[in-house]
């Protein structure tokens, strides 16, 4: 091979190489190509091997030619790539661009169970005449749960709870939440205005309005000179706070062992508005608690002496509460654990 033709030949190289790094269009394609032209068995590698077999007087003069051809195709690659990766890094950053203004994705979040919740409301209404929440135990004992309620082991009214009784001797599941009375009047000097809410437990058939596990919130009033017109007068508060303004309510007789006397507390059918409905038996009523002035035998196991105070409790079922609400219809719903219904009163 003479001085001429090398000559031609790295200069075609040239050509040829700027050519291709112009057109590659991307890094990887770029990279490739460097180690075709520049790598150990490359093209121009293998071109300027021949310039050892040239006269030792023609070599310098091939050298002049072949460093700067290598240094214009090594500065080729060197800005082409910087375009590409540059190119490249645009991109990428345009496609994985965050918009910080787009609203974040939803994230589940659970909430209290509609009893819990209903609990909730109805201690906020009685906190704002005055009355503390406070707890008793689920496990109480037969004298708490019955007899100082006014109900001996051999009274009729035990006919009207179903018990669940537990290993240990004479003690139960609680059927109600009235013996939270007890307990409250003993640890707590008149004026007492305690809410009691909890879960109790019967030994009842399962149905549309019956539950062997359900819950209860028992409040309790006692002072001087309370009266059945302050019970009236605070429950018809209540109801209007629950269900509205202007809601019609009233007073039936009744009848618990621990109030005397006793009433059932009304309001007007929210369903038909007092006409007259199959909600409400067509009577333009539904009852939603139990009430009555405390019994004096009561306030006696309670440590006061029923000529100086006298009080008045009432008793209601939050889900009773929930279900006039919301025209809710079975109370097994409550008890379910079925995301549809529950997600519905979140």
């Amino acid at each position: 091979m003479d001085l001429a033709q090398l000559t031609h030949d790295l200069e075609a190289l040239r050509d040829e190489a700027l050519a291709g790094i112009a057109a590659a269009r991307d890094p990887g394609e770029l990279a490739g190509l460097e180690i075709e032209i520049l790598g150990k068995k490359g093209s121009l590698t293998v071109v300027s091997r021949g310039i050892g077999a040239l006269p030792a007087e023609d070599r310098p003069k091939v050298g002049a030619i072949a460093n700067p051809i290598r240094s214009s195709i090594e500065t080729a690659f060197a800005d082409r790539g910087a375009l590409l990766r540059a190119s490249a890094l645009e991109t990428r950053l345009a496609g994985e661009r965050t918009d910080v203004t787009t609203p974040g994705r939803p994230v589940a979040r659970g909430s209290l169970h509609p009893s819990i919740e209903a609990m909730a409301e109805i201690a906020a209404i009685f906190g704002r005449f005055g009355f503390t929440v406070f707890e008793s135990p689920e496990v109480e004992d037969d004298v708490t749960n019955f007899q100082m309620l006014n109900i001996p082991p051999d009274h009729p009214a035990r006919d009207l709870w179903d018990t669940l009784y537990v290993d240990l001797p004479g003690h139960l599941l609680r059927t109600h939440t009235s013996p939270g009375q007890i307990r409250v009047m003993r640890s707590v000097e008149p004026p007492i205005r305690a809410l009691l809410p909890g879960r109790c437990f019967r030994y009842e058939a399962v149905d549309a309005s019956h539950g062997f596990e359900f819950f209860q919130v028992e409040g309790l009033m006692v002072d001087e000179g309370t009266t059945m017109g302050d019970l009236r007068g605070l429950l018809d508060e209540f109801a209007r706070a629950m269900y509205g303004a202007g809601r019609k309510t009233r007073f039936r007789p009744g009848y618990y062992p621990f109030t005397e006397p006793s009433v059932a507390f009304d309001v007007e059918c929210l369903v038909c508005g007092g006409v007259g409905c199959p909600a409400c038996g067509r009577t333009g009523w539904m009852t939603i608690l139990g009430a009555g002035m405390v019994h004096p035998v009561v306030l006696r196991y309670g440590g006061l002496d029923p000529e100086r105070y006298q009080g008045f409790a009432f008793g209601m079922g939050p889900e009773r509460i929930k279900m006039l609400k919301h025209g809710i219809t079975d109370l097994r719903l409550f008890m379910d654990n079925d995301l549809r219904f529950l997600e519905q009163l979140r």
